[in-house]
């Protein structure tokens, strides 16, 4: 970490000015990251995955001094890397005539032993959204957001110092960055890092040689494994607390799960704009239902879009105040000034509060569509149909058809024969729903589209069934 700070500082980068990174998860990716914190300079890590539109959007919206690319990625995108300012390209390894060379730089720097004198609220690092309704947003992260990093570890997951931490996703990723390197860093933990991305066969083989007391994935993953059978996965049954966070844990994922491997699925929530969780299912909580509770020193409130608190049983979109709460979006004020307000952030995010005060998660705001004159949200389908064995998940998204008129259309993923999983959907929204919350179309596909981070793109569901019913009307 010194080293790279010194190595950032050598190359001309000064405290305030912003750093890409597009490295695989290694110890390098880590010595620069912390590196450029240490410096006072913005660390920004970037999805390996990005498309070549959006890390142009990254690198123009963040106005970086400098971008750290490992080779492998200059290999495969030389003409991105001909688009960078001389001197403002450092690459990682092997070729790029005319570049910076990022390791001659380590090689010939002095190690910055005092950390740049920081304000608690100056920039630290940015994190850029995964992009599930459109282009990436940077998302501005002071100093103090650091402090918290690693609380759900110790106040629920039970992480010691010593003990190991695996996390599927990857560091450019919030989750991850929290609980696979700042949160074992912070617990004197341990964490396993993997370089590329993972199938389900490469985690099980990290699992089965680490052997890690903490194991943080998302749901799909979980199911994904659960796939390969309750034989190949005796080596879970070693770990000691599963977390799951990203999208929404099913009740009968958790059970499967437990049943195959002995260990419970505790749900956690957050965001990128507070960086750190800020709700966590303790344990022997689990049920699906509930998202989890506040963590100390994390301030939760619900509200009604009249700004009332919501009645008993009544839903309410969720505020939180959190120490680790972001600055604002880089270059979007008026979404800053809508979502950030006297240190408060509207999430957006649609809770319950049951009576043992855990808050229980029902969907976006800005996913309730008016049918028939009466709200909906399109959760409500996706848990009408959530327990049918034949269907391994199910999204709604809202739908203008031809005539101007908002509709639902529910897809699915089937477990196997694809029509009978689209009977079995129809069959349980007519037996669980009235009629003005029926989806008006099922579809089946064999693979939801997703973030790189693991969360379902709905825009592009919206968008493929745009595109069959212009089809179908031309």
């Amino acid at each position: 970490m010194a080293r790279a700070a010194g190595a950032l500082r050598l190359l001309g980068v000064s405290p305030g000015e912003r750093v890409l990174l597009l490295l695989r998860d290694t110890p390098e990716f880590a010595a620069a990251w912390l590196g450029a914190v240490h410096a006072g300079a913005v660390a920004i890590a970037l999805n390996t995955r990005l498309s070549e539109a959006d890390y142009r959007h990254v690198l123009a919206d963040s106005g970086a001094r400098l971008a750290i690319v490992e080779d492998v990625f200059v290999r495969t995108r030389p003409d991105l890397a001909g688009e960078h300012a001389p001197g403002r390209l450092a690459i990682a390894g092997e070729g790029g005539a005319g570049a910076l060379s990022w390791r001659a730089a380590l090689a010939r720097a002095a190690p910055c032993l005092r950390s740049h004198p920081a304000d608690p609220e100056d920039p630290a690092f940015w994190l850029y959204s995964s992009g599930t309704t459109g282009r990436p947003k940077g998302i501005v992260h002071p100093h103090r957001s650091l402090l918290p990093v690693g609380q759900a570890m110790r106040e629920v997951v039970g992480l010691a110092a010593g003990e190991r931490s695996f996390a599927t996703s990857k560091l450019f990723f919030a989750y991850a960055l929290e609980h696979g390197l700042l949160g074992p860093l912070a617990t004197g933990a341990t964490g396993i890092l993997v370089p590329d991305w993972l199938d389900v066969g490469a985690i099980l083989a990290q699992v089965e040689h680490h052997r890690p007391q903490a194991f943080f994935s998302v749901p799909t993953l979980y199911r994904q494994l659960l796939a390969l059978g309750p034989g190949r996965l005796a080596p879970f049954r070693g770990v000691r607390r599963f977390v799951a966070a990203g999208e929404r844990l099913p009740a009968q994922l958790i059970e499967q799960w437990r049943a195959a491997t002995g260990g419970e699925i505790l749900a956690l929530y957050g965001m990128s704009e507070t960086f750190c969780a800020c709700m966590v299912t303790p344990t022997g909580t689990s049920n699906g239902g509930r998202t989890g509770k506040p963590l100390a020193g994390v301030e939760a409130r619900l509200r009604t879009a009249e700004d009332r608190e919501p009645a008993p049983g009544e839903a309410g979109e969720l505020w939180v105040r959190h120490p680790a709460l972001a600055l604002g979006y880089a270059n979007r004020p008026e979404q800053t000034a809508a979502q950030f307000r006297d240190d408060w952030f509207r999430t957006r995010d649609l809770f319950t509060r049951d009576g043992a005060g855990f808050f229980l998660h029902q969907g976006r705001v800005d996913e309730l569509v008016k049918i028939a004159g009466q709200w909906v949200h399109p959760g409500e389908l996706e848990e009408a149909v959530a327990g049918e064995p034949s269907i391994a998940e199910a999204v709604c998204v809202q739908v203008t058809d031809a005539e101007g008129f908002e509709r639902l259309a529910l897809f699915i993923a089937a477990c196997g024969d694809a029509e009978s999983a689209v009977a079995a959907a129809a069959g349980a929204c007519e037996r669980k729903l009235p009629r003005y919350k029926r989806p008006r179309w099922i579809r089946d596909l064999p693979e939801l589209p997703r973030t790189a981070t693991g969360k379902v793109q709905r825009f592009k569901l919206r968008e493929l069934l745009e595109t069959e019913l212009a089809g179908k009307k031309t």
